[in-house]
């Protein structure tokens, strides 16, 4: 198709961009199919509104994208019409598309995982991987038909754009420039009202909540936005901004984060060992699902089923973040990630405390284990901060026998040189482990291949393989004289990709174990509570009739009573937990309330049913928020007289 005269380059920017929102509406579309089990509450009158409101969203990051490419076809000099000028004008349109392109099919993928699109915060996490290719080439392995399918799109961008030509003109007037300068100028007025989702005066820019004007629940927001769009608009860092809805006085009463000696008995010098695991779900666990399937699910960790029976551990229990750089801040520090992982924040500088830092003044010796690569995902960098004495990861193991050729060593391995190291050090001592085996791609020693049920999920056969390596570490450890001196806390670093119906809420995707766990001594039961991450610190500590005030945002999981809340937040919008009740806030408003011990599906939708409920439930969100945001910004982070 040839497009001649003065107007004709602005037609073809115009043909072309519509183009593009419509391969960005089948990538919608591809990204709902995907992952269609994670929004079982869309049907096709709420897809509709979804997509029309995504075109919103497509807008502002195709606009982005072709920033380049629309001022060079539309501004108004005769150069333009240079034939290798136009070949460059194709090949960045057709380049930073396919990038754009690329980025949306990454989630289709990496979806389940994180629960949330891409964000600018991924460069980070990944910035200190030392195999980051090799990483990148199993993923693009497992996951070949997405790059078949980015291939045909960006042949097809190709083909559209030889398809569409501008005809040159044979001669460039005065008159060609009055008429194209106001072009250029209009073009210019809606690039900037496209950018920001209008023109008026009290119009902010437009940015990731604004997707929940098209939805019901807050995970829809995610087939609303592009992920394009979610990483420009998350490129910087996010400033947490001052509240008070209550005065110094009301907040102590309604949310106090300054935790006092609770007990007048002295110092109990337990060694404390946590062991987090990747990708252990709560799904994955026989004993903590004992009402699924008619009581006959069985779960994939037949040593920590066994485990828990000797232990107490609770009826609710969830991870504060959906990645594994959210946890370690949860649960060292008592620390939540809100609105983006603490440590890429601009605040991970703040000074905090830690369960190390604070057994370490008790004369704890502290150390931390995780056998990937030193500086993989910033651990290293991270528990420096917290106060570890002894950082052991693949350089320390130095055995690359043992090299899975991916994240690090392997857990049984890795797990019997914890032990072994561990029993070099002085008591009391403060040890935590994270593990790596659980993680994509999800494959498990050659000695082990078919030994573990693989299950419906592929992590669920690695997740065996870790379950059987803790079995072997504990049977090493418990042979160790410091063993019955020792309480274990085991929990997740956060929940996965599910298979269970029971598990694809809002809720249950940050379901996990949380269970603690000493050998001398009648630890047993389980309580009918809430208990979140940021609770393990305060426990670990008022457990150990810690004598001196400390800072953690977090409660006493076993204090007890059901007073306590838990809360965790995806793309902005906080899931807040209060006894049987959880409730979806945006900040300014609460926009659902589902009770989850009448409806785990979540089904029903209690917002207009329970005003005395939700009056109680936004106070105490409102008290947190500002005890968060405030002590952030004023780093006010430690107990201080």
């Amino acid at each position: 198709m040839k497009l001649k005269g003065v107007f004709a380059p602005y037609f073809a920017v115009v043909i072309r961009f519509v183009f593009l929102l419509i391969i960005y509406a089948l990538l919608r579309l591809g990204f709902y199919w995907t992952n269609i089990s994670l929004f079982p509450h869309v049907n096709a009158g709420k897809l509709f509104v979804i997509f029309a409101g995504g075109v919103r969203f497509d807008i502002v990051a195709l606009l982005y994208l072709n920033i380049l490419y629309i001022v060079m076809q539309t501004i108004p000099w005769p150069f333009k019409y240079n034939r290798i000028y136009q070949q460059i004008a194709k090949w960045i349109f057709v380049v930073t598309n396919s990038i754009g392109i690329a980025l949306n099919l990454v989630d289709f993928a990496y979806y389940p995982f994180t629960l949330k699109r891409t964000t600018g915060t991924v460069m980070d996490q990944f910035s200190n991987e030392s195999n980051l290719l090799k990483l990148t080439f199993d993923f693009c392995l497992d996951y070949w038909y997405l790059l078949v399918v980015l291939a045909l799109i960006s042949y097809g961008l190709l083909r559209s754009y030889t398809f569409i030509q501008v005809e040159r003109t044979i001669r460039y007037t005065w008159k060609s420039f009055v008429v194209q300068l106001p072009l250029f100028l209009l073009t210019a007025f809606l690039f900037i009202g496209g950018v920001r989702g209008g023109w008026a005066h009290s119009t902010r820019p437009i940015t990731l909540s604004n997707a929940g004007d098209y939805v019901d629940t807050p995970e829809e927001m995610n087939i609303v936005l592009n992920t394009p769009f979610s990483i420009l608009k998350t490129l910087k860092a996010v400033s947490l901004k001052p509240v008070k809805y209550y005065s110094e006085e009301e907040l102590v009463q309604l949310y106090d984060p300054i935790h006092l000696p609770q007990s007048d008995k002295p110092f109990n010098k337990k060694n404390v060992v946590v062991l987090i695991l990747e990708s252990f779900a709560k799904e994955h666990f026989g004993e903590l699902n004992k009402d699924i399937q008619g009581g006959k699910y069985k779960g994939y960790t037949p040593f920590l089923d066994s485990l828990i029976r000797n232990a107490y551990t609770f009826s609710d229990t969830y991870a504060n973040g959906r990645k594994s750089i959210d946890a370690l801040p949860s649960v060292i520090t008592g620390i939540p990630s809100v609105g983006e992982p603490f440590v890429l924040s601009v605040y991970s500088g703040n000074e905090t405390t830690s369960l190390a830092k604070l057994l370490g003044k008790k004369g704890y010796e502290t150390a931390f284990f995780h056998g990937a690569p030193n500086g993989s995902m910033g651990f290293s960098a991270y528990m420096k901060l917290a106060g570890i004495q002894h950082y052991f990861g693949k350089n320390e193991y130095n055995n690359d026998r043992d090299f899975d050729g991916i994240w690090g060593i392997w857990d049984e391995p890795f797990l019997q040189f914890v032990a072994n190291k561990m029993n070099t050090f002085h008591e009391p001592f403060f040890a935590s482990f994270f593990s790596l085996s659980s993680h994509h791609p999800f494959k498990v020693p050659e000695k082990y291949q078919g030994r573990f049920p693989k299950g419906p999920l592929p992590v669920q056969e690695p997740i065996g393989y870790t379950d059987n390596a803790l079995r072997e570490f504990f049977a090493t450890a418990s042979k160790m004289p410091w063993y019955k001196n020792t309480l274990f806390v085991i929990c997740a670093d956060h929940a996965t990709v599910s298979y269970l119906p029971e598990y694809q809420t809002t809720a249950g995707a940050f379901e996990i174990p949380i269970i603690f766990y000493s050998p001398g001594e009648n630890l047993v039961g389980k309580a009918d509570k809430l208990v979140q991450q940021i609770d393990i610190m305060p426990t670990v500590l008022n457990y150990l009739h810690y004598d001196e005030p400390y800072f953690a945002f977090g409660s006493d999981a076993f204090k007890p009573g059901r007073e306590n809340f838990v809360l965790n937040n995806n793309a902005g919008i906080y899931n807040f937990y209060y006894k049987d009740y959880m409730m979806s806030y945006d900040g300014m408003k609460s926009t659902s309330l589902y009770n989850l011990k009448q409806d785990r599906f979540m089904k029903k939708d209690l917002l207009q049913q329970h005003p005395a409920i939700l009056d109680t439930m936004e106070s105490k969100v409102k008290a947190f928020v500002q005890q968060y945001n405030n002590r952030m910004i004023e780093n006010k982070l430690t107990y201080k007289k």
